[in-house]
């Protein structure tokens, strides 16, 4: 199937899903964080959901009151982007793409980074929007430690993710269910 026909069906199984409201376990994302060695005073790079995506405001708001310090994606040009420092009083702007964003003053580099996504395979590969967005990020951060998460209701999960060379593998997947390793 094509990944703009996968895409389309998966979005409408999500938006079905989304409305049971069903949360991702704080204390899973931060059994995976003590297993990594990483506690806090770390970076976690969230982001804020749009289309239906699994929210993940409220563990970025768990993990802000544990001290750890909360970043947000800002779209640059060239399908990059860079994340910058964000609290829950800070303010946020709408994007051109409708998608609310910190205001452009802390650049900061994630430990953790959640990725939203469109569907996943059990081999840790993702189908996000097509842009390529997170598979640059990704790509940009490799020589640094970071731990990749990508957060998804179970139903997002396919039997196998069309891949080709530019696409990046997480390191994890939490779903509303189980976790992918």
């Amino acid at each position: 199937m094509l990944k703009s026909k996968l895409r389309e069906k998966i979005i409408k199984i999500r938006k079905k899903v989304y409305k049971k409201n069903f949360k991702i376990n704080f204390y899973q994302i931060l059994k995976i964080l003590k297993k990594e060695n990483i506690t806090s005073k770390k970076v976690i790079g969230g982001y804020y959901p749009v289309n239906f995506e699994i929210d993940d405001l409220d563990l970025l708001n768990k993990f802000e009151n544990k001290d750890y310090i909360i970043s947000l994606p800002v779209i640059k040009r060239n399908f990059n982007m860079d994340y910058y420092k964000w609290s829950f009083s800070d303010p946020l702007k709408i994007n051109k793409y409708g998608i609310p964003e910190p205001e452009k003053k802390n650049i900061i580099y994630p430990n953790i980074l959640f990725v939203p996504l469109v569907a996943f395979d059990k081999n840790l590969n993702r189908l996000g929007y097509g842009g390529g967005y997170y598979d640059r990020l990704i790509k940009k951060f490799s020589k640094k430690k970071i731990i990749k998460i990508g957060l998804a209701f179970s139903d997002q999960e396919i039997d196998k993710v069309p891949i080709n060379t530019y696409d990046q593998k997480l390191d994890y997947i939490v779903t509303n269910k189980y976790i992918i390793k």
